[in-house]
């Protein structure tokens, strides 16, 4: 990678300061990033408009400082090492710029000067979050390179800062901001609530089962796998499961991933932390910063069919959602005490974060042939993709799902394993028993089996007629292209433009143009 060729001086001065704890949000982020061993960078690369000069990206890098006080945001360690948030009035960041040779591929460049901002080690105390690179070629600025720490934002709170930087807002920010929050949090009234949260918790984590994950049965090295699964099918099941059962898709989607890994682990009730963005509360509604938390949810599975898991989800993940806001010292401390007691590790690390922004179609409701469903269904499934992207030592969680849009209007499952806790057989028989799922909560079993012709009491994950999960496949066909562009015209945003997030090296947060998925 080239040496920087230039190093704009960014003067900034905002509203507020001072030393606080840190927020509930932060903690927990900040907990993550040491059981992961990462400090989970979130931002990316993207073009900028042609015309666009250093002076207007030295403008935005200045907007984003002064505007969001998480930006303005460093670590204060106290005697001890404990972590402390001090918000600054002023100061000065620097925009690196970096010159692409004439025959040279700037995205290249762009790729290398965000590798390098994601695997340098940021320094909490001594710099600001955000490193901002502009890549020039011909003397002119062609891509931006934004790249932040993830105690800057969650994803929501991402996606929040990008439509407030292109409208340029300039009425004072909104809500309670980090400052704010550790106040309201040592008050009587955040102790409550963080106490209403806690007993929650304390009820699923003495009746949950004590094997919450099926262990070592085929540990790799490495040992943390990745993985990428794609269904038309899935998607494309959404409105008809709606209709169905009266559950929103957050709930759908909960239920399809408990149903997924009690077929491919045999352990009921499934016990995840859903990560919850929060902005439901009035507060939060427009703030940039971490307010998302993980809640927890028991979902009995056993016996149950796919539309009646689903149900049950949409039920617990409401409680789960409005308990998701809490003190993650005192959850430590109650995980210790109900571990000592159990004489077990009453640790929950089965996570689900769904990210999507996909909207249910506005017919939602009108019935469908059943053999048509089941026709396109069957159609859309056979251009299903599950792939192996990634084998590393890097810490991750034991099981952690994430759910994101795609630039076709589907979704996209990005499914992380500790294979000394799921096994990559295990891994790829939960994403295709999502997906047999969805086609049953969409049709009803019965339906589903007399479509199919396929005898009563035949394993559900064989609806599509697969072979036993092993090396990755990927089975591509026309079929489902019918059903996949109507898909596509339901999950589109605001003017016909298609979702904003996509793919990147480095985890995270939309990026101020381009947009990516956000790990929280």
């Amino acid at each position: 990678m080239p040496a920087a060729a230039e190093r704009v001086a960014v003067d900034f001065a905002g509203e507020g300061e001072g030393l606080e704890e840190m927020s509930w949000g932060m903690w927990e982020i900040w907990q993550a990033m040491g059981r992961q061993r990462n400090q989970l960078p979130i931002g990316g690369r993207s073009p900028v408009e042609p015309g666009t000069t250093l002076d207007d990206l030295a403008a935005e890098l200045r907007y984003l400082m002064e505007r969001f006080p998480s930006m303005r945001t460093r670590l204060r360690f106290a005697p001890g090492g404990r972590a402390l948030q001090q918000l600054f009035s002023a100061g000065q960041v620097t925009l690196e710029v970096y010159d692409a040779p004439a025959d040279a591929d700037p995205l290249e460049v762009a790729a290398a000067v965000e590798e390098r901002y994601c695997s340098e080690p940021f320094d909490f105390a001594g710099q600001w979050p955000v490193r901002m690179a502009a890549v020039r070629q011909h003397g002119r600025p062609v891509q931006r390179v934004t790249v932040m720490h993830h105690l800057v934002t969650d994803g929501l709170g991402g996606a929040i800062m990008l439509g407030q930087v292109r409208a340029r807002n300039t009425e004072p920010v909104g809500g309670m901001q980090q400052l704010e929050q550790a106040r309201w949090q040592r008050s009587a009234e955040g102790r409550r609530q963080s106490e209403r949260a806690l007993r929650h918790f304390e009820g699923v984590l003495r009746s949950m089962p004590a094997q919450q994950l099926p262990g070592p049965t085929d540990p790799r090295e490495p040992r943390h796998w990745g993985a990428q699964f794609h269904s038309a099918a899935l998607t494309a099941a959404l409105p008809a499961i709606a209709a169905r059962t009266g559950t929103a898709v957050p709930g759908i989607l909960l239920g399809l991933f408990a149903v997924g890994l009690y077929r491919a682990t045999g352990i009921s009730p499934v016990v995840v932390r859903p990560v919850v963005n929060n902005r439901f509360r009035a507060v939060f509604a427009d703030v940039v910063c971490m307010v998302a938390q993980a809640g927890v949810c028991a979902v009995d599975v056993a016996g149950a069919s796919a539309a009646e898991a689903v149900e049950r989800a949409g039920r617990g993940s409401t409680t789960a959602y409005r308990h998701a806001y809490f003190d993650p010292e005192a959850l430590d401390e109650l995980v210790e005490r109900v571990s000592i007691e159990r004489g077990e590790d009453a640790n929950i690390r089965t996570y689900f974060n769904n990210r999507s922004t996909y909207a249910l179609p506005a017919e939602t409701g009108r019935e469908m042939d059943p053999q048509e469903l089941a026709g396109e269904l069957r159609a859309a499934s056979r251009d299903t993709v599950f792939h192996w992207f990634a084998r590393e030592e890097a810490q991750r969680e034991r099981f952690f799902v994430h759910v994101d849009d795609t630039p076709e209007g589907g979704l996209r499952f990005e499914i992380r394993v500790d294979t000394h806790y799921v096994s990559p057989a295990q891994a790829e028989a939960f994403a295709y028993a999502m997906e047999a799922a969805a086609i049953e909560a969409a049709l009803g079993e019965g339906a589903a089996q007399e479509v199919e012709g396929r005898p009563p009491g035949r394993p559900h994950r064989e609806w599509s007629q697969r072979p036993p999960p092993g090396p990755s496949r990927h089975r591509t066909g026309s079929p489902g292209e019918r059903l996949r562009r109507r898909s596509s015209d339901h999950t589109r945003g605001p003017g016909g433009s298609a979702s904003r997030r996509g793919a990147a090296a480095c985890c995270g947060l939309p990026h101020l143009r381009a947009g990516r998925p956000a790990r929280r």
